[in-house]
């Protein structure tokens, strides 16, 4: 079921867009002003944000920026009255994933926000890989997973990247140690290191293990064959 931010100034719109969201499936958690939004987001774990730009305290631009800045995977549909070409470019280049008018349909709405959080799973979305928890950067070594507390960014080396990326595109499928090690040959572009290489490979798999913890997800080891990337 998924959990999302809904972010309004208007009580009375707030309400029943909640109320209407949550007979569609969704759990709901409310905002009333930017400062909250921002507490909450920083706090709590979403699917997805609703976010109206008129907010007082913190306007709707700032809390954008805020997700992208510190939740950089976290989708986020802007729900505003300003419905002019300039407004929804600036929308769209501050990172929102969508952006629907007021007055809206409440069926685009439903629409729009389902195929939003459809294209969040996807492995390609935002130019990385993704997984339950974990969004790994295609092209570049960075990764972030989700806690309790939110999302956080992995300190990784090029190496770990390369062996996590292996395994969020092979989830659900055993990852060979010679499959790691062809990947890292190539990367390093010098196939001459391989008994070295194999032998810290363990170090690795310890190393992404330990900053995988508090996440859903684990790296096993599957005897004889490799390494799987799993539910926690």
């Amino acid at each position: 079921m998924p959990h999302l931010l809904l972010v309004e100034d208007d009580d009375l719109l707030r309400d029943g867009l909640a109320a209407q969201l949550t007979q569609m499936g969704h759990t709901i958690t409310v905002a009333s002003n930017g400062a909250v939004a921002v507490h909450v987001v920083d706090t709590a774990r979403f699917d997805g944000v609703i976010l109206d730009l008129g907010l007082p305290l913190i306007d709707g631009m700032g809390v954008l920026r805020h997700i992208r800045q510190h939740h950089a995977a976290l989708p986020v549909l802007v729900l505003t009255a300003r419905d002019g070409v300039e407004d929804r470019v600036a929308g769209l280049n501050a990172g929102a994933d969508d952006y629907l008018t007021k007055p809206f349909n409440l069926a685009e709405l439903a629409a729009r926000l389902a195929a939003m959080l459809r294209r969040s799973q996807l492995p390609a979305f935002d130019g990385s890989r993704a997984t339950e928890g974990l969004r790994v950067h295609a092209s570049e070594p960075r990764a972030w997973v989700s806690l309790a507390s939110g999302e956080s960014e992995l300190e990784l080396t090029q190496r770990e990247w390369s062996l996590l990326t292996l395994l969020v595109t092979q989830r659900g499928s055993v990852v060979g140690r010679e499959d790691v090690l062809t990947r890292w040959s190539k990367d390093d572009g010098d196939s001459q290191n391989a008994d070295s290489d194999n032998n810290a490979l363990e170090v690795y798999i310890h190393r992404l293990r330990k900053k995988l913890e508090g996440s859903k997800l684990a790296i096993r080891n599957v005897r004889g064959l490799g390494y799987l990337l799993d539910s926690a």
